[in-house]
């Protein structure tokens, strides 16, 4: 039992070395997983050509601020400055923040900013669109909830980058200055 024990303990030792694995992993599993997601979701918010980066389509408002929306009957100039900003920056955060965490930089301060985007993108779904539905329960035996199991996968594995940065393989590494 003891030799057991040992070669466990050998083991697990090994992989507590291994720190750099666990944020290369992360991100990773982000690009794997949730970049795609999120650039075309961003896509999605663009208006007609290169104006599109500051004039977002129609559909980005219906997606951000749905009742504020439909309270003016679907006319996007009738909303307020503070909803276009928050329109035009929702659209740029969905293609900034997932491209500054695949390429591991600023990775830290990228994660933190997806984390509260996934909040802010959950309200929004309960609040604004009604699904209820998608809410979800924990602790019960269904893992396919949209937000609250879902979701809350996507913020621990953006709060594992928060914690533990970008790992070896990143521009945040490369631009870390060396030790003499």
């Amino acid at each position: 039992m003891t030799a057991l024990l040992s070669i466990y303990n050998n083991l697990t030792n090994r992989l507590t070395a291994a720190d750099w694995m666990v944020p290369t992993l992360a991100r990773f599993v982000f690009a794997a997983v949730l970049l795609v997601y999120f650039l075309n979701s961003g896509m999605t918010k663009l208006g007609d050509g290169i104006s599109g980066l500051w004039t977002p389509s129609t559909g980005a408002y219906a997606q951000i601020f749905p009742r504020a929306f439909e309270a003016v009957g679907y006319d996007s100039d009738a909303l307020s400055f503070f909803h276009q900003l928050v329109v035009v920056a929702g659209t740029w955060a969905e293609f900034i923040l997932p491209t500054l965490i695949v390429l591991g930089l600023l990775t830290r301060l990228a994660a933190l900013g997806m984390i509260g985007f996934t909040i802010v993108q959950s309200l929004t779904d309960v609040y604004g669109h009604g699904q209820e539905s998608a809410l979800g329960a924990w602790f019960d035996r269904f893992s396919d909830a949209a937000i609250l199991d879902q979701r809350a996968l996507w913020i621990f594995l953006l709060f594992v980058l928060v914690v533990k940065g970008a790992g070896p393989i990143s521009f945040d590494r490369a631009l870390q200055p060396r030790a003499s």
